[in-house]
C-alpha cells in the first residue's frame, strides 16, 4: 500500500467517522464498538469481545450529565473526564469530541461559571453532538469545527485539554500536542485517554489503514509519547496503561501539565 499524505489520511479517517455518525443517528447497533472498530473477526481481535472501547467503559457517575444516547455513541478507549480532576469555573477543550458525551459530562462538572468546548472535523458528528446538548439542556457547552493540528481556539484560553482515543488518529501528533500546549493557560492540564502501541508492533499492523482508523496502527509507543510531550513543552508526564485493546496495543491514561 502506497504511503498516504497527511491530507489523504485525514480524509480516510473523516470518511470512517462520518459513516459512524450517520449510523448512530439512525440508532444502528452495527455502528461499531469504538474508535471505528468493526466487530472482531478472530478471538485475538480485542475490539468488541470485551468492553475495551465505547460506552461500556462508563459506569454510574462517570456518565452523569450526558444523555444516554450520547454515551452510547462513545467511540473512545477510556473515560478522560474521570481523571481530568475538573473544577467549577474551568474551561475544558475536548479534542475530537464526537457525539459530545465527554463535553456534556465536563460541562456539568465545571458548572454554570465554566465552559466546555468540543472540537471535531466531521459535520455529522457536530450535528449529533449539538442535538445531544440540546436534549440535555446544557447551555455552557459548544461545539466547533476544526482540525486537531489547527485548533481554532485562542492562545492560553483553556484550563484543561481532554481527548478520548483520537490523538492516535492524527498523522502529525507532535503538531497536535504543540497546539494543545498553545491553547492551555500556564499551569493548564492535559488529561486524555489514548491507545499506546507496544514497542514491538509489527510493520504489517502499522501499514494497515483499517487498523489505523481503528485506533491501533497510528498509535505511539510509551517512549514516543513521553518524548513528544516533552518536546512540545509539557512537564510532569504520566502514562498509565489501563487495559489491552489489541494484541499489539493498550489503552492508557496520559496526563501532563503546561509549566506555570
Amino acid at each position: 500500500m502506497a504511503e498516504l499524505s497527511d491530507n489523504e489520511l485525514r480524509e480516510h479517517v473523516r470518511a470512517r467517522y462520518t459513516d459512524a455518525a450517520l449510523r448512530m443517528a439512525d440508532r444502528d447497533a452495527t455502528a461499531g464498538c469504538g474508535c471505528g472498530c468493526e466487530p472482531a473477526s478472530t478471538e485475538s481481535d480485542a475490539c468488541c469481545g470485551d468492553p475495551v472501547f465505547g460506552a461500556e467503559l462508563y459506569a454510574g457517575e462517570d456518565a452523569a450529565g450526558a444523555p444516554a444516547q450520547a454515551v452510547a455513541a462513545s467511540l473512545g478507549c477510556g473515560v478522560p473526564t474521570a481523571v481530568a480532576d475538573l473544577h467549577e469555573g474551568e474551561t475544558v477543550l475536548d479534542l475530537g469530541s464526537g457525539a459530545g458525551a465527554d463535553v456534556l459530562i465536563s460541562a456539568r462538572r465545571v458548572g454554570p461559571t465554566g465552559r466546555a468546548i468540543g472540537l471535531d472535523m466531521t459535520d455529522e458528528m457536530l450535528e449529533l453532538a449539538r442535538a445531544n446538548a440540546a436534549e440535555a439542556g446544557v447551555d455552557n457547552a459548544e461545539f466547533v469545527k476544526g482540525y486537531l493540528e489547527e485548533i481554532p481556539i485562542a492562545d492560553a484560553s483553556v484550563d484543561v485539554v481532554i481527548s478520548n482515543c483520537v490523538i492516535n488518529l492524527a498523522a502529525d501528533k507532535t503538531r497536535v500536542l504543540r497546539e494543545a500546549a498553545r491553547v492551555l493557560r500556564p499551569g493548564g492540564r492535559f488529561a486524555i485517554s489514548d491507545v499506546i502501541a507496544d514497542a514491538d508492533m509489527d510493520d504489517a499492523t502499522r501499514a494497515d489503514m483499517e487498523q489505523w482508523t481503528g485506533c491501533v496502527a497510528g498509535a505511539l509507543t510509551r517512549r514516543e509519547y513521553e518524548d513528544a510531550l516533552g518536546r512540545t513543552g509539557f512537564v510532569e508526564v504520566e502514562i498509565r496503561e489501563s487495559h489491552r485493546v489489541h494484541e499489539h496495543a493498550s489503552s492508557a491514561i496520559v496526563r501532563a501539565r503546561k509549566p506555570d
